[in-house]
């Protein structure tokens, strides 16, 4: 079955880099568009990044514009998210997520349809 494993979260100090990974199997990975998605304590999940199926294409969120990056491996069948930058507002469990849906690029968290179990980002001040 298709299954999204996510790693590379951690504690770090404000202005540090993190670089998250999402493993995926059990799909044709180049299939799906990408993305990555953040929840921090009370509050909803939020689109943060997404690459289209080929890797061309990236749209990101406003508050991570300049200092995150989306790529993927296809060859690899990975995600990543390298965090530079980094601010306290900025800490959350981060999720891989893959869509089928049509499209290059998807902000709405509603059209992906499966989900990373998530890693935890802790940015201190």
């Amino acid at each position: 079955q298709v299954q999204l494993v996510d790693s590379g979260g951690g504690l770090v100090q404000a202005g540090g880099s993190l670089r998250l990974s999402c493993a995926a199997s059990g799909m044709p990975f180049d299939a799906y568009i990408m993305g990555w998605f953040r929840q921090a304590p009370g509050k909803e999940r939020e689109f943060v990044a997404t690459i289209s199926r080929g890797g061309g294409s990236t749209r990101y969120a406003d508050s991570v514009k300049g200092r995150f990056t989306i790529s993927r491996d296809n060859a690899k069948n990975t995600v990543y998210l390298q965090m530079t930058s980094l601010k306290p507002e900025d800490t959350a469990v981060y999720y891989c997520a893959a869509s089928l849906s049509v499209g290059f690029t998807i902000s709405d968290a509603s059209k992906y349809h499966y989900w990373g179990q998530g890693t935890q980002v802790t940015v201190s001040s």
